[in-house]
């Protein structure tokens, strides 16, 4: 039936370069990645804007994983099935080497980097399968530490061949890697585990050998080949390597109780386990658990902000595409200029999460663990939190279309809030922040050190971040004061980081509009509110967005 013709409509967001078109994080490419890669990166964001890509995003996201306890016989197998777009999906992530390759590449080689913009280029096709792809990356800075159970891993981490299924490491090409640390009754609190550990001398693993038994509440991408997992040992909280297949082939009991039915992240299986004389070969020494993670914590949290950083780039795209296609009495939106104030201020808010997201990777590059401990904490709180209003405007800019699934912006707004809860909510990392100044004061120093390499460039951006740091440097961690003040501080800290990086390395109408809307706070409480001074800057921040 044709009741009338079809006109003005967008057309679908595909066929775009997702790494060409987004010239900050291209230009951070250029800065700090590993040359030897460029070319390799170039063709991932061809291929992440492909409708091909795009069609497999969509599905795997469409197509969620489904739990299979019991196979038709009544044995236990505790498997997940997955649509072939997420095979495809992960196929492409572990071939571009966004797992565990750069903690096998040399020191200085922009090997984290490199990695960083193909994990943001290649998280915009569909975040949830990026989930297990973090998960691998960060287990390989852990398993580092351990030279016996590093030279049995890191190999199949840092493969770059997908190969699914559960089988004994020894028969793969390659491997995932999970992480089974919070429980029912703690969450963040993994000091509260109870799952137990009981040293099992001569099990059937490398390594000093321990029996577990106890439970995993948020267990996600449960087919994985392996798991670092915290368990009470006689000595405390304490580390172990689970593998889900034993050397022999049989498998380690890991029963799979439930997939978690989430907001979002709808690809990627969440699950519940119990473990019950499970075998875990011990990642440091007893009692040392969380000392032992540390550094995995700062690597997923840096694909926090890198996940989050993809987000809001994608819903900028998205917003734009519309805008530029879109037209409304009587003009494009993107000529009508509270649109363009609209759609400047989330450009703003994109290129400066870009800039930071790849600083932050060109410090776990350059073994610069100070900045990276305290840059990591502070991007992880704001980023991640700055994402659900940036996607909630974006998608307010397509109207009732941005409501709609098929246009993509719905699937974002419900992926935006994950990386905020993920590795420890706000008020997890705000805390953390504090207790890195207190105990940590190389960390505050290598931050002000950054800070001040552009010292004298901007009046505004030096009284903020004096006052900043003043406000770092009083706090009494004995104080109730100073828990209670923790986010504001924080976000003090990571709005002064962004200044000093925006300024650094951005164009002038770009680092102007940031410092006079975000350090100097001419700016409403809501996204498009520059002040009217900025319009020509707006502009030229539009005309780089790409």
């Amino acid at each position: 039936m044709s009741t009338h013709e079809v006109t003005n409509q967008v057309p679908p967001y595909v066929g775009h370069h997702l790494l060409a078109e987004d010239q900050a994080l291209a230009e951070a490419v250029a800065r700090w990645a590993d040359p030897a890669g460029h070319g390799e990166l170039a063709a991932l964001g061809l291929l992440a804007g492909s409708e091909e890509a795009q069609e497999h995003g969509r599905l795997a996201d469409a197509n969620p994983p489904v739990l299979r306890t019991h196979d038709a016989r009544g044995n236990r197998i505790d498997e997940v099935e997955f649509h072939p777009s997420w095979h495809w999906l992960m196929t492409r992530a572990v071939g571009a080497g966004l797992t565990a390759e750069p903690w096998t590449s040399p020191s200085h080689s922009g090997a984290h980097a490199r990695r960083a913009a193909g994990f943001m280029t290649w998280s915009r096709v569909e975040a949830g399968h990026g989930c297990p792809i973090s998960m691998t990356y960060a287990a390989g800075s852990a398993l580092r530490h351990d030279p016996g159970l590093a030279g049995r891993w890191l190999p199949a981490l840092a493969s770059r061949e997908y190969d699914f299924g559960i089988r004994p490491v020894s028969g793969k090409a390659g491997a995932i890697a999970g992480m089974g640390m919070t429980e029912k009754q703690g969450g963040s609190d993994v000091r509260a585990n109870t799952t137990e550990a009981v040293s099992t001398p001569g099990g059937p693993l490398p390594g000093e050998t321990y029996r577990l038994r106890g439970h995993k509440w948020f267990c996600s991408a449960p087919m994985s080949d392996v798991f670092l997992v915290l368990a009470q040992a006689p000595g405390g909280l304490t580390c172990f390597v689970v593998p889900r297949a034993l050397d022999d082939g049989t498998r380690n009991p890991f029963a799979l109780q439930r997939l978690k039915d989430k907001l979002g992240n709808h690809s990627n299986a969440s699950s519940e386990v119990e473990l019950d004389g499970t075998w875990g070969s011990r990642l440091g020494p007893e009692g040392r658990g969380v000392r032992t993670i540390i550094d995995m914590v700062g690597a997923t949290r840096l694909d926090c902000v890198l996940g989050s950083t993809a987000t809001m780039r994608d819903a900028l795209s998205r917003a734009l595409h519309h805008a530029r296609h879109r037209r409304a009495f009587g003009a494009l939106l993107v000529d009508q200029p509270l649109m363009r104030n609209v759609l400047a201020d989330l450009a703003l808010e994109a290129e400066a999460a870009t800039v930071l997201a790849m600083r932050l990777a060109h410090a776990f590059d350059e073994g610069e663990s100070e900045l990276a401990r305290l840059g990591v904490a502070l991007g992880k709180f704001w980023v991640c939190k700055r994402t659900a209003p940036m996607v909630a405007e974006a998608l307010e800019c397509l109207g009732g279309n941005g409501y709609v699934e098929e246009n993509g912006l719905a699937r974002l707004y419900r992926e935006a809030p994950l990386n905020s809860i993920w590795e420890g909510s706000g008020n997890v990392n705000a805390l953390d922040v504090i207790r890195a100044i207190v105990r940590e004061p190389a960390s505050l120093e290598a931050l002000t050190k950054q800070l001040h390499i552009v010292r004298g460039r901007s009046s505004e951006l030096d009284a903020h971040t004096d006052s900043a740091l003043a406000q770092a440097s009083s706090l009494d961690p004995a104080s109730p004061a100073a828990a209670f003040a923790a986010r504001s501080v924080v976000e003090d800290l990571a709005i002064a980081l962004q200044g000093a990086l925006v300024l650094e390395h951005s164009p002038a109408p770009v680092a102007d509009a940031f410092i006079a809307s975000r350090v100097a706070r001419r700016h409403g409480h809501t996204f498009g509110s520059l002040p009217v001074d900025l319009a020509r800057s707006a502009q030229a921040i539009l005309e780089r967005t790409g």
